[in-house]
């Protein structure tokens, strides 16, 4: 029967007796690990900014633009033609089953004053849906009625951005702001987005009734323009169907189901595959960093290989000793094994504070966002005792096939 506390004793009493040879062998391991984890943390990471960009602007988006114009046979892209309207928007949430909300959007760039204080920011035009559809909530005061976006009341939303730059520590609810020198009350302040996955800032904004930016910031090009329309499908099930639906309702409000098929004067965009393509995109990359990390675990396992075969060819006579006195094929190789796994789980528990210290001094000096997972660090250690399995193996298997008589004459 194998002597298991005794095989570990006795490998425990070899690594010690040649401190520098198994310090440098777990160098390669130290390094592989802690490369693994924290590639794997810095991919998390940018998996986990991108999933909170994703869910800032909302779920189940789409997005409507109007057509683009043509002038001396070029075209000019999307949006650049106003087709869509408030009734677009209406006829949408009305005719469309598979929409939950519709908001019709027209903004632009205002310069804003308070007091002393100016600041140039987005000011957005749309009607009390909006908050539903980007999912955004209001921190302090309250979101305006439908019966302020019918009377093309002078009341205004701020973000987070725009309230600290014009009012610092100063409750902004109940003041009044100017916007392109018209008076507005603000009566609430929206909670913080953050950045967009675009990179913009979605806290600098001001929110207005949609009537109010037509008539009395922006004006329009014809009565009830909207620069866009944002919809809100009633689940992710639902988005192609909305699509589909939207697409067909907007093509008989503008006139265009005729025999003779005519081009699309609007674009729908789905925003969400949009994002989810990115997010995507980025579990793929964490798993190529991941993938070229681990191959200096790979190159930790062979140095491990090399030194445990120079330590059979150093303890031949050692061996021939073992099986003079009754050690059985299984000790010998149980030995070197349990030897080559020793040095790779040392080599892992350093290689996990190598991992988790590259990992915040990567956050603390580059500002990079990264999160050292519970399951990178177990795949990481797992990964570095297989290593120490998978490459002792040959060199223990090559110390258990010697002759005792031709081991013992080993000088």
């Amino acid at each position: 029967m194998i002597n298991v506390p005794s095989t570990v004793k006795i490998a425990a009493i070899s690594i010690m007796a040649n401190k520098m040879r198994s310090g440098l062998t777990m160098l390669g391991i130290i390094i592989g690990v802690g490369a693994v984890i924290t590639m794997l943390a810095v991919g998390t990471g940018a998996r986990e900014k991108i999933g909170e960009q994703i869910s800032s602007m909302g779920s189940n988006l789409l997005i409507v633009l109007p057509g683009a114009t043509s002038a001396g046979g070029f075209r000019m892209g999307a949006g650049t033609q106003s087709t869509l309207s408030m009734g677009d928007a209406e006829a949408i949430l009305k005719e469309s089953p598979s929409v939950r909300a519709v908001a019709p959007i027209l903004g632009g760039i205002a310069q804003t004053v308070y007091g002393n204080q100016n600041w140039s920011t987005g000011v957005t035009g749309t009607t009390p849906d909006f908050f539903n559809v980007r999912d955004w909530l209001v921190e302090s005061g309250r979101a305006f009625t439908d019966d302020e976006v019918r009377g093309a009341s002078k009341v205004c939303l701020l973000g987070q951005t725009v309230a600290e730059k014009l009012f610092g520590g100063i409750d902004p609810v109940g003041q009044v702001v100017r916007i392109k020198k018209v008076p507005f009350t603000v009566i609430g302040v929206l909670e913080k987005k953050g950045q967009s996955p675009m990179g913009q800032d979605q806290d600098d904004t001001i929110i207005i009734p949609v009537t109010t930016a037509q008539k009395k910031i922006f004006g329009t090009a014809f009565p009830g323009m909207v620069r866009l329309i944002m919809i809100k499908a009633g689940g992710v099930e639902e988005l192609a169907s909305a699509e589909r639906q939207v697409a067909e309702l907007l093509r008989q409000r503008h006139r265009l189901s005729g025999a003779q098929r005519q081009e699309d004067d609007f674009t729908v965009r789905n925003l969400t595959q949009m994002m989810q393509a990115a997010e995507q995109s980025t579990k793929v990359m964490t798993l190529l960093l991941g993938a070229i990390a681990s191959v200096s675990l790979l190159v930790g396992g062979i140095g491990i290989m090399n030194i445990m075969l120079v330590s059979v060819t150093e303890r031949t006579r050692e061996i021939g000793i073992r099986m003079a006195v009754g050690a059985k094929t299984w000790d010998i190789r149980l030995q070197f094994i349990i030897e080559a796994v020793i040095l790779s789980l040392i080599g892992g528990v350093f290689g996990i504070l190598a991992g988790v210290l590259g990992s915040m001094l990567l956050t603390s000096i580059a500002g990079w966002n990264t999160v050292i997972s519970p399951l990178s660090v177990s795949l990481a250690f797992s990964f570095a005792g297989g290593i120490g399995v998978f490459f002792g193996f040959y060199p223990a298997y090559k110390a258990s096939l010697l002759d005792p008589i031709d081991a013992l004459r080993h000088e």
